[in-house]
């Protein structure tokens, strides 16, 4: 059997980036404290045959690697930079090719950077994307704009304080599953 993973993905394609530190961040932290396999990859990682594919059986095996890591997730963490109010297009490019009940029930945390015009892409945007698959979207999911990074990294308190409220919300979605994978006492 093996050990139940949290997996992020990130809508960037560019590096560095402020979108794919953010999730890399949440995946770690989430892995830390529940004992989870953790990986992150963004649109960089899956190479020039996304572009081209209409179908998953298209992607090349680095891209279908990482779309079969992204579905056998335990726990997803998704975030996008905001481009003209919604997600990258090859962020949404790469989800048109995940079955549509590969993500029934699981458990997606949901983040976005951008600008201060843009915070109401996770609920007009992201939510309905992955509602679509049936997932759990955690109720706390997280917008962060420009100035609440320094340098690329997260800085603000009261974002810092909504990455503790998701950690929650995951041990809720877990069952209360502790570091060790057992139920908490």
């Amino acid at each position: 059997m093996t050990n139940p993973a949290v997996v992020g993905f990130s809508g960037n394609f560019t590096r560095p980036s402020k979108t794919r530190g953010f999730v890399d961040r949440i995946v770690n932290e989430v892995a830390g404290r529940y004992g989870l396999a953790a990986s992150t990859h963004d649109v960089v990682d899956l190479g020039p045959s996304l572009g081209g594919a209409r179908w998953a059986r298209e992607l090349d095996a680095q891209a279908g690697d990482i779309l079969k890591c992204v579905v056998a997730a335990d726990v997803l963490v998704v975030g996008s930079p905001t481009y003209k109010g919604s997600y990258t297009g090859l962020f949404k490019h790469f989800f048109d090719l995940v079955d549509p009940t590969a993500l029934r029930g699981k458990p997606v945390v949901l983040l976005a950077t951008g600008g201060d015009r843009h915070a109401l892409i996770i609920e007009h945007q992201l939510r309905p994307l992955f509602g679509f698959f049936e997932a759990f979207t955690l109720p706390t999911a997280i917008y962060a704009s420009d100035r609440d990074f320094i340098d690329g990294v997260l800085a603000s308190e009261t974002i810092q304080a909504r990455v503790g409220q998701v950690l929650e919300d995951i041990g809720a979605a877990l069952g209360g599953r502790s570091r060790a994978g057992t139920a908490a006492e």
